[in-house]
């Protein structure tokens, strides 16, 4: 026996995204079922980065005092870029009058699971969707946390199932139908026992690569080297990871402790070919991806889903269906602006295999550009903290 559960939208995935556009849309009193194939404690305790732009902050304000966002996060007012053993601070303030906030994406995860939970939300773990039947009244078709067949009938279905989507099939008619970019290097990430070495993050170019010195508390700080895609975690011992981290950050010491997590994280840049068909709506990662050093991936989620409940609100409490068809346009001007940014970002820093003296050369005097220039400065601080939501 299939068990048939109905509603009036269905989300797949528990991410920010999924978690945030149910709030949206109980808010405007509009019922949703969120599904996860994860366990509530492997969404939890799975650490990722997070920084989030000002606007990100100020939605996640509006599930009230369980988002921990501005208690708990680190508001930063600007970041280093440094180059020639020399270090340049972008003034966020200074430049825009913004600001954005050190604030791990599992915590942001917990605090919107909290919210849900407590506000009575039909949340279910451990659900596995299988695939989506669109049409007018679409299905989720999955497999409950006993393997039993289950299946959610609704008016309308979001995939928020993360980058490599179930959902995505039924929006481009292909798992993997987009555009698609690969980059020739990886972040190698620490996780260690340390005080910060530094207040605000830091962006380093050196001639061995990149480096991102970061923070997760008083006491844990995340640090990233540029590495080849297939390098081997193993590969390094700690004292050989201290000596690559810091040849890479010239002029700053950095603070040593120990190594308790280490991974690397592959580049890739993706953008779904169609965000929306019929009643079928793609946000978050399963919509695009981005490489990490612009700072926009889960910022870029939010963003979709801003649009997207605005967009629902209009067609199940209106019947209008305006938004809804300009939600995909909308939303990829934003989405490719994020792109470029983080492309950018990720060419200026990082040291190409392929590099030569002149593209050597040129990219410091692309650095120069940006660090002595009040525009300069400006574009960055602008792009990093996040270009106003749509309303």
């Amino acid at each position: 026996m299939t068990t048939t559960v109905r509603t009036r939208v269905a989300i797949v995935g528990a991410g920010p995204a999924g978690l945030l556009l149910s709030h949206l849309l109980e808010q405007a009193g509009i019922e949703s079922v969120v599904i996860d194939q994860r366990s509530r404690d492997e969404i939890e305790s799975t650490i990722r980065a997070g920084i989030l732009e000002q606007g990100t902050v100020e939605l996640l304000d509006t599930i009230g005092p369980a988002s921990r966002a501005r208690t708990v996060g680190h508001r930063h007012d600007g970041i280093e870029l440094r180059f020639e053993g020399e270090g340049h601070r972008i003034d966020f303030a200074a430049s825009v009058g913004r600001a954005v906030w050190l604030y791990p994406q599992h915590e942001v995860l917990k605090d919107l699971i909290a919210a849900r939970l407590a506000a009575g939300q039909d949340l279910r773990f451990g659900v596995t969707a299988e695939r989506i039947d669109n049409g007018d009244r679409p299905r989720v078709i999955a497999r409950d946390v006993d393997g039993a067949p289950f299946e959610i009938e609704a008016e309308f279905v979001v995939g928020s199932d993360g980058s490599r989507s179930v959902a995505r099939a039924a929006v481009t008619g292909s798992s993997t139908g987009g555009y698609f970019r690969e980059y020739p290097f990886a972040w190698f990430g620490v996780l260690c026992e340390a005080p910060p070495s530094s207040d605000e993050l830091i962006y380093s170019n050196s001639p061995d690569g990149f480096a991102l010195v970061s923070q997760r508390s008083a006491t844990v700080q995340r640090m990233y080297f540029q590495c080849a895609p297939d390098t081997d975690t193993a590969a390094y011992s700690e004292a050989q990871l201290w000596d690559e981290l810091q040849k890479r950050v010239p002029g700053t010491e950095l603070k040593q402790g120990p190594i308790f997590q280490r991974d690397v994280l592959r580049f890739r840049s993706f953008v779904a070919h169609e965000l929306r068909r019929g009643r079928v709506a793609l946000v978050g990662d399963a919509a695009h991806t981005v490489p990490p050093t612009g700072a926009k991936g889960m910022n870029l989620a939010i963003a979709d889903v801003r649009v997207l409940a605005k967009a629902l609100r209009a067609l199940l409490l209106d019947g209008e269906e305006r938004l809804l068809d300009a939600y995909p346009e909308t939303v990829s001007r934003r989405i490719w602006k994020a792109q470029h940014f983080s492309w950018w970002m990720t060419s200026m820093l990082h040291a190409a295999p392929d590099a030569t003296d002149f593209d050597r050369r040129r990219q410091l005097g692309e650095l120069r550009t940006v660090v002595e220039s009040e525009h300069g400065r400006a574009y960055l601080a602008e792009a990093y903290c996040g270009w106003p939501l749509e309303v």
